[in-house]
């Protein structure tokens, strides 16, 4: 580290954080006008007629007529409509806004509107794949020809609500026909990009500035671009500012959710009982569109065998399209899903060869140096072997689990192995994102990070900042990082995928460490990186071969429980975990994550409840879409492991996501073995928990 000193203004009391934040609904712009969505009533149909009523001075109707460029948005597949034309292919399908000087005007016309449809028969299961992928791994057809006995189960998983405090919305203006959007979002080059192809204008004719998030989880991912699409063709055609926010009603019930899916596995046993292959079948509903759901399947076949090493694969997968809202980015994209039915599968599949489930576990875990499902390399130490004892240490878990089985008390406790990849799979990141970050330092030696990293709760900009601060040798007060504005900042990607520390903090720490080489005390500074994948990484997306991720994050979780006998009430007692993300850059933050993604993950497991009747969903607000509350959250222990990682900033790997990864399948073994009933299905509800009771 240089010797320079590096002495920067002291900060006045009047320039520290106040705490105070402005989200999307706190701007305020001089004649401010407001939007409403007029939607389908139908889930599948053709729009035979639109009544509208005598507009009131200063009203209008925004439709697809409207819009100058694309009428769809501009995501992996282009198939979802900014406004929908004729065909309808879900409830809650956005067919035109209405927009005026006050929300009163509004929504007595929106009361007014008649649309007629001829209605179809919409397709409610998953029969209709859009999307297959395969991949094998070794040779699964001569492993399956010589097995002593084959296992085979079929695992299905619920719709779960991101559940974020502030609804979608943005404010819009038009200034000299620049279109300006400030909005609750987690991936402000996606909108841009969205909102230039449907306008068919410049990329400096779109400005997306990020308001303070009040949460996101996903939901914010993917979903803005069709809001920020749509109000956009509205600023164009009305040239006043306008408001359009959702509320929490609308909000869940037409905002993507993290997808349903039936998973079956296949096992083939040797004669000591070991899995010599796994045959899958990984089938996500991604509802009426595709947006990000190639994705999350391609995710979630890639977690095939989780944190086990199985020489032999093969692997399918289809996105099945159905008349129900879309299904998009939710924390661990694709990842839960997959991990829950792997857990269990291994669980029973120890059971049913009268093995000893956790020796029967280790013996297939995996090690350093092992094949991953892609036939990549885990490079890295895998520390899973320390970090189960650390596991079972803290809980009590071997002495309770032998307690428990043997009592009539209706008590389980149970544990998940897990990893997840970091940052975008395969080639994603080199081929897709580029990441780009631009440090500047001005006149009086403080250093602003101008990148489109978002915080939206988890922490991103005290620990990037953190970052630079510690390379720079400064304090924390001289490094600054405002909400990101497309008009100032490069695009590092949208904050998803376990990414932001590693690969943009990454990119943070050698800029900084550039700026740190030439330091001239008084002299600005400006310096950008654009991220480069490992030399290592190969990957050929055609056949799912390679090294999907250049890290992996790994974690151990245990979930104590009790059943109430009469009602088939779950109680989760207390909560355990065990992670590895390389190197915590904040043990405060990275605590915050687990405690956060372990409520979330546990939850999924066996709370959080959301159908749909005839393409509706049901629960459409925060009192009949139940999500653990301080009651329901049991105590929680965390232990990090220390395990570096060569390219992230001093050793981070992916924390956000892996810290909900495990909770469901821990949950669902530990209620399990409370029941002494095989769990196949979550969330494990009462209802469903009566079911097996009663199922002999």
């Amino acid at each position: 580290m240089s010797t320079i000193n590096k002495s920067v203004p002291k900060v006045e009391a009047k320039d520290k954080i106040s705490g105070k934040m402005k989200y999307v609904s706190d701007y305020h712009v001089e004649g401010l006008h407001y939007a409403k969505t007029v939607r389908s009533t139908i889930a599948k149909g053709v729009i035979q007629s639109i009544e509208l009523p005598p507009l009131p001075e200063g009203v209008t109707i925004v439709d697809y007529q409207d819009i100058p460029g694309k009428n769809v948005v501009k995501m992996i597949y282009e198939d979802w409509p900014v406004f929908a034309e004729k065909n309808i292919s879900h409830y809650g399908e956005p067919i035109m806004l209405v927009v005026g000087p006050s929300k009163e005007m509004v929504q007595a016309v929106f009361d007014k509107i008649k649309i007629t449809y001829q209605e179809e028969t919409p397709i409610f299961d998953m029969v209709q794949s859009k999307v297959d992928y395969h991949f094998t791994k070794g040779d699964p057809q001569t492993a399956f020809q010589e097995a002593k006995k084959t296992i085979k189960y079929t695992y299905e998983t619920g719709y779960q609500e991101q559940a974020y405090i502030e609804p979608q919305g943005f404010i819009g203006t038009l200034e000299d026909e620049k279109v300006t959007l400030i909005g609750s979002i987690q991936a402000p080059y996606y909108v841009k990009n969205a909102v230039i192809d449907t306008l068919s204008c410049k990329p400096e004719d779109v400005r997306i500035i990020q308001a303070t998030v009040g949460g996101a989880f996903g939901g914010k991912e993917e979903f803005p671009s069709l809001i920020g699409c749509q109000l956009a063709v509205a600023l164009k055609k009305v040239k006043k500012p306008i408001k359009l926010i959702y509320e929490r009603e609308e909000d869940m019930e037409v905002t993507t959710k993290r997808h349903p899916s039936k998973i079956t596995m296949e096992a083939a046993i040797d004669e000591e009982n070991n899995i010599t292959a796994i045959k899958s079948h990984v089938g996500i509903d991604g509802g009426a569109f595709l947006g990000l759901s190639s994705v999350v399947l391609s995710r979630a076949m890639i977690a095939a065998t989780s944190a086990y090493t199985i020489n032999h694969l093969q692997v399918d997968g289809d996105v099945y399209i159905t008349n129900t809202v879309p299904n998009g980015a939710f924390r661990g994209f694709g990842a839960p899903q997959m991990i829950f039915a792997v857990e269990m599968f291994i669980n029973h599949l120890a059971k049913d060869l009268n093995e000893d489930v956790h020796d029967f576990r280790l013996r297939h875990l995996a090690k350093q140096g092992d094949k991953t499902t892609t036939s990549g390399t885990f490079r890295d130490p895998i520390l899973m072997p320390e970090m189960i004892k650390k596991a079972c240490q803290i809980s009590g878990y071997h002495k309770k689990k032998a307690l428990y089985e043997s009592s009539e008390k209706m008590k389980g406790i149970g544990m998940s192995w897990f990893l997840h990849g970091c940052g975008f799979t395969g080639s994603g990141e080199a081929d897709h994102i580029k990441a780009k970050v631009k440090l500047r330092k001005d006149e009086a030696d403080h250093v602003y990070l101008e990148i489109a990293a978002v915080d939206m709760g988890q922490g991103a900009k005290t620990t990037l900042m953190k970052v630079a601060a510690e390379v720079l040798e400064l304090p924390l007060e001289a490094i600054h990082f405002a909400n990101p504005d497309t008009d100032i900042v490069p695009d590092s990607g949208p904050t998803v995928a376990s990414r932001t520390a590693m690969v943009v903090g990454g990119l943070v720490a050698r800029a900084a460490q550039e700026i740190n080489e030439n330091w001239q005390s008084g002299k600005p500074q400006i310096v950008h990186k654009s991220y480069k994948q490992p030399d290592y990484m190969e990957w050929d997306q055609a056949t799912f071969n390679g090294d999907a991720y250049p890290a992996y994050s790994w974690g151990v979780n245990v979930v104590e429980v009790s059943v109430d006998p009469a009602s088939l009430e779950v109680r989760v007692e207390h909560i355990w975990s065990v992670y590895d993300v390389g190197k915590s850059l904040d043990d405060n933050i990275v605590i915050g994550q687990a405690d956060g993604g372990t409520a979330q993950g546990v939850a999924y497991g066996y709370l959080e409840v959301m159908n749909h009747r005839n393409g509706k969903l049901l629960q459409k607000n925060m009192t009949d879409y139940v999500i653990p509350t301080a009651v329901d959250m049991a105590k929680t222990e965390t232990v990090l492991f220390d395990n570096p990682f060569a390219y992230g900033p001093y050793g981070a790997k992916g924390a956000g996501e892996l810290t909900l990864v495990g909770g469901a399948p821990a949950v669902a073994i530990a209620i399990e073995m409370a029941i002494n009933k095989r769990v196949s299905k979550i969330p494990a509800t009462p209802e469903y928990l009566m079911e097996l009771m009663n199922n002999d």
